[in-house]
């Protein structure tokens, strides 16, 4: 539900710092910021966080940024420079947690890290999200969602075999990473209630891809098996796989429950492979999905994609197509979920994707779209007892 009150939300009183940039941290405080917490986002002046610069640029702004910064407060701070981290040492003295994304050791290099800031404020939790953790000898590289995609296994999965792997269209390796953390949060808050002590939460973007890996590994130590990219296929698990249509489009089939199996096979009129003693099982099929794929291939292409769509919905096989930006926003079941939700924002109104997961009692929400680049400045400081002079003192100095 889109409202701007947050008297009855999960995370209602949670106060939040945010020192990340682009999408890792970012993302993860976003998700707290949508069940009530107030989330401040440090950037640097002038500049601000990259992210307000990628992709499709409106009126100057990202319109990603109105996606990822909702409902958050931005305090720009030169936090090379003394008096910022003094700053934020009086917002961590107030606040729940800290969310940053730098490479390890540069929070420690301003006074910063972790252990120092646990002395002002016992109770903080820190998640800490970087490429490779916080130990191990990788630890210093540089490394972006696209190196943990490819280090935790995924890229190598995907595309076709012999061809360049591809990557996924989005930022997967960063938006996992930031779900992990968002548990992590989670579950320290939980024991932070028993305990009443904060702790460090380290999420490496590698780690949370590799987390998604399956029987990646138990294949390997067993069988010496090393998973092969497979297209459109999921190998091992069949049919489940993208079948063309007479209309140049592609429907996605998922019938590999045994029961659905067999009401697809009679669907298009293939008894023969649904009764096969052979077949009646997941791994049976398996060894046989290219004659399986070839006979739902050859029932596909004989159809316009409606028409495929509509005869599996009859026969309750789960099936779908691609779906463009188009298709989800006129969609009726997105609509009717209030998935997609129209804000108001610096650029205008704008349709943006709407809160998960969804609480029956304490709803998530969002008020606004991404802040103007210091458009709390005066209020945040204010909070924390700076006067207007001194506040115009730090902007001239040009530490806001």
């Amino acid at each position: 539900m889109t409202h701007n009150n947050t008297s009855n939300m999960a995370l209602q009183g949670l106060k939040v710092i945010e020192m990340g940039q682009l999408i890792a941290g970012p993302f993860a405080s976003k998700l707290l910021g949508e069940f009530g917490a107030d989330v401040i986002k440090i950037e640097p002046p002038g500049v601000g966080d990259p992210l307000r610069k990628w992709r499709k640029i409106k009126d100057g702004t990202s319109l990603w940024w109105h996606v990822q910064s909702r409902n958050k407060r931005s305090l720009t701070l030169d936090l090379k420079q003394t008096e910022a981290q003094d700053i934020v040492r009086k917002l961590v003295s107030e606040a729940d947690l800290l969310v940053e994304n730098f490479r390890p050791g540069t929070l420690e290099g301003w006074g910063l890290g972790y252990e120092a800031l646990k002395a002002i404020n016992p109770r903080l939790i820190m998640l800490r999200i970087s490429g490779y953790g916080q130990t191990g000898p990788y630890r210093d590289l540089p490394g972006f969602g696209v190196i943990g995609e490819a280090m935790g296994g995924l890229r190598h999965l995907s595309g076709y075999p012999g061809q360049a792997p591809v990557r996924v269209g989005i930022s997967i390796g960063d938006s996992l990473s930031s779900l992990y953390g968002v548990i992590g949060v989670l579950l320290a808050l939980q024991e932070r209630a028993r305990s009443g002590e904060g702790q460090e939460i380290d999420v490496a973007l590698y780690e949370s891809v590799f987390a998604m890996m399956e029987s990646l590994i138990p294949e390997y130590d067993a069988f010496g098996y090393v998973r092969e990219p497979a297209g459109s296929a999921l190998p091992g698990i069949t049919p489940s796989n993208s079948y063309p249509c007479n209309d140049g489009s592609y429907v996605l089939i998922a019938g590999n429950g045994d029961s659905i199996y067999k009401r697809l096979m009679s669907l298009i009129g293939r008894d023969d492979l649904g009764n096969d003693p052979r077949l009646a099982q997941n791994d049976g099929r398996s060894q046989h999905a290219e004659l399986i794929d070839g006979a739902i291939a050859e029932w596909t292409a004989q159809r316009g994609r409606d028409e495929v769509i509509e005869a599996l919905k009859g026969a309750r096989v789960p099936a779908g197509y691609p779906y463009t930006a188009a298709d989800i926003v006129q969609d009726p079941h997105y609509l009717a979920r209030q998935m997609i939700e129209q804000v108001q924002t610096s650029v205008g109104p704008l349709k943006v994707p709407g809160v998960l997961p969804k609480l029956s009692r304490t709803p998530g929400r969002i008020g606004t779209g991404g802040p103007q680049l210091g458009e709390h400045n005066d209020d945040i400081l204010a909070g924390l007892g700076l006067s207007a002079e001194q506040v115009a003192g730090l902007r001239e100095r040009g530490i806001i």
